[in-house]
């Protein structure tokens, strides 16, 4: 990229374009008023032409003056940016319930999972992990600033990978504990559940004191409505032992008490989203809360390219000078 350090400069090259129309027009009035015959008319006529060429050469010597004058600089380098971003980890239930069909397009592990990859693109700068739950957890995937590795295999969580059950404590254990060697000023843990504890040997406030102790805040995000809702059940015939799914209404139990103690014991918010757009303005109200600090320095190098443009301006001046020297002197 080319700047210029005094653009003002430039106006010389319209001074230059005043001085060889005036210069032309000079040479136009100084000639004879009568009429040279032969030999001398031609000779009087290639001189004219000579002096009047070295002025317009002089005239536009001016131009690549100017333009060195104004200072072409190559910028070599910009502003520099660092961002200190938060590290967090999803912990995000996978348990049945979460196969209930009350979030459509799909299910609610489906516009789970879809809502988070979207937040997660919002954050370039977080270090991301994920840790997934039903009856048991475990970690998928590390603290990494390579969103596109967590993207992937968030993608390919399912469910029924572990025991059934919902083991809350369990699974912000584990987030807790990947969190523990971290040296960022901002630890956060968002723990997305649709059910009630039932499962796993921590208890869920014992794993929230742990959080609490390493400094860590935790959201978190109960997600669609207690009681009867349409669950893809798996069956299988008696007679010839295939299986099939089968929608019936299935009673799940819910603890938003519980989610609310968690959370307002480490610092931290506790949501409900009962819909699919509820679930994507929770996140986009954590984007909100948990900033990326950004600080940044101005360091600028330049390199002048003022060379070639002097060299023109002193060639084409040197040339003017020649060939009007040349031509024999004639009245300025």
């Amino acid at each position: 990229m080319i700047r210029l350090a005094a653009p003002l400069w430039l106006a010389l090259g319209g001074v230059g374009a005043i001085a060889g129309i005036v210069w032309l027009l000079r040479r136009r009035w100084q000639r004879y008023p009568f009429p040279l015959g032969g030999r001398d008319a031609v000779r009087r006529s290639s001189r004219f032409s000579a002096t009047s060429t070295a002025g317009v050469l002089v005239a536009m010597a001016f131009a690549p003056l100017a333009v060195s004058l104004a200072r072409p600089q190559e910028v070599l380098s910009r502003q520099l940016e660092h961002a200190e971003g938060v590290d967090m980890v999803i912990a995000l239930d996978v348990s049945g319930s979460m196969a209930a069909l009350d979030f459509q397009p799909s299910d609610r592990l489906g516009v789970a999972k879809e809502t988070i990859a979207r937040f997660l693109d919002r954050r370039p700068h977080d270090r991301i992990g994920l840790v997934i739950f039903a009856g048991a957890a475990v970690t998928i995937c590390p603290l990494t600033l390579d969103h596109e590795v967590a993207d992937h295999l968030l993608e390919q969580v399912k469910l029924r990978t572990l025991p059934d059950g919902t083991a809350i404590g369990l699974g912000l254990g584990t987030a807790v504990n990947r969190l523990r060697a971290s040296t960022s000023d901002s630890k956060v843990v968002v723990l997305v559940t649709d059910g009630s504890n039932n499962a796993g040997q921590l208890d869920p406030r014992t794993a929230a004191e742990l959080a609490r102790d390493e400094k860590i805040t935790v959201h978190t995000v109960l997600v669609g409505r207690g009681g009867e809702v349409p669950i893809p059940v798996r069956m299988r015939d008696p007679r010839t032992g295939r299986e099939f799914s089968q929608i019936q209404n299935v009673n799940v139990d819910i603890n938003p008490e519980l989610l609310a103690e968690i959370a307002r014991g480490t610092g931290g918010t506790s949501f409900r989203a009962r819909d699919p757009e509820a679930l994507a303005e929770v996140f986009s109200e954590i984007d909100r809360m948990e900033k990326t600090v950004f600080t940044s320095t101005r360091l600028v190098r330049y390199r002048e390219r003022f060379e070639p443009w002097a060299f023109a301006a002193l060639i084409l001046l040197a040339a003017g000078v020649i060939l009007e020297g040349t031509a024999g002197r004639t009245p300025w």
